[in-house]
């Protein structure tokens, strides 16, 4: 345990930050998935949840929660993957 004022305050401000950027992280997994499970069973909202996922993708790169080139990335391979459960279902 710290026995610095300001190392304790910075530790404080990481766990915070800690568990925020975890809470940001999940909804980032569970939207993805959602997307592509809509997209794969042919739902007419699978246009709405990727739009949400690749929204949350672009925010968490903003709030440097992911880093941006990942964030290109994810974005992508979600992308191919939408595609390619439109074109199988077509």
């Amino acid at each position: 345990m710290a026995n610095i004022k300001s190392q304790i305050k910075r530790n404080r401000q990481n766990e915070k930050r800690r568990v925020r950027n975890k809470a940001v992280r999940s909804e980032l997994k569970t939207r993805v998935k959602a997307a592509v499970t809509t997209a794969e069973s042919g739902a007419e909202t699978a246009a709405d949840a990727a739009r949400i996922a690749m929204k949350r993708i672009d925010k968490a790169a903003t709030k440097n929660v992911i880093h941006k080139n990942g964030a290109a990335r994810r974005k992508s391979r979600l992308a191919k993957r939408l595609n390619a459960a439109a074109s199988a279902d077509a």
